[in-house]
């Protein structure tokens, strides 16, 4: 009899174990698919320093995105919930870009290569940060976007909302470098995308 019980509890503890090696398997490949499933958006400190941080490895810097937003605006969210969220953009996004998310309208100070840029109150009306008022080029609509280079110079101020698809064609403009050879009509008559919506 006790050797009975003491099998079946050998194999309820074998059993167990199983299932917790199986769940760890599952959860950390689960873990691994949802870091792809959103774009790996970062400050924009952050994204200067991992392009340094790049630079003293030996490795290749990567050109920077720049969302600029506020809670406020509706077409904001909207980009974020259809374009930033569409597969094809995040998968692209991630490779080759530093995705950064800058709230035009965020209250701290930032200091990039000694200078400092702040947030600016507005005179009964919502402030801006100069960080935003510098790289929209003082256009202050939302959404926009800017590309930088791997230099950290700016290529182009977007302003509005793209679906998946226009965005698409955006992304690759300046991703593969074809904004240096050709004119963006060309270039977007043949692009060939990835995106069906």
């Amino acid at each position: 009899m006790k050797t009975k019980l003491s099998n079946l509890i050998s194999g309820l503890i074998v059993a167990a174990m199983a299932v917790i090696a199986a769940t760890a398997i599952i959860s950390s490949t689960t873990g691994r698919l949802r870091a792809q499933e959103r774009i790996n958006w970062f400050q924009f400190e952050q994204a200067l320093e991992m392009n340094q941080a790049r630079a003293e490895q030996g490795l290749p810097v990567k050109k920077i995105f720049v969302d600029v937003y506020t809670d406020w605006c509706g077409w904001c969210k909207r980009l974020d919930a259809t374009t930033f969220a569409n597969p094809e953009i995040i998968k692209y996004m991630n490779e080759h870009f530093i995705a950064v998310k800058l709230n035009a309208e965020r209250q701290d100070t930032v200091v990039i290569n000694g200078q400092a840029f702040v947030y600016v109150p507005g005179d009964g009306r919502r402030g801006v940060h100069q960080l935003a008022v510098v790289l929209l080029q003082n256009h202050m609509s939302y959404p926009s976007c800017t590309f930088l280079n791997e230099n950290g110079q700016q290529l182009q101020v977007i302003p509005g909302y793209m679906d998946a698809k226009r965005f698409e064609t955006v992304l690759h403009f300046f991703g593969e470098d074809a904004y240096k050879t050709q004119d963006w009509d060309t270039y977007s008559a043949n692009f060939k995308g990835k995106v069906t919506e």
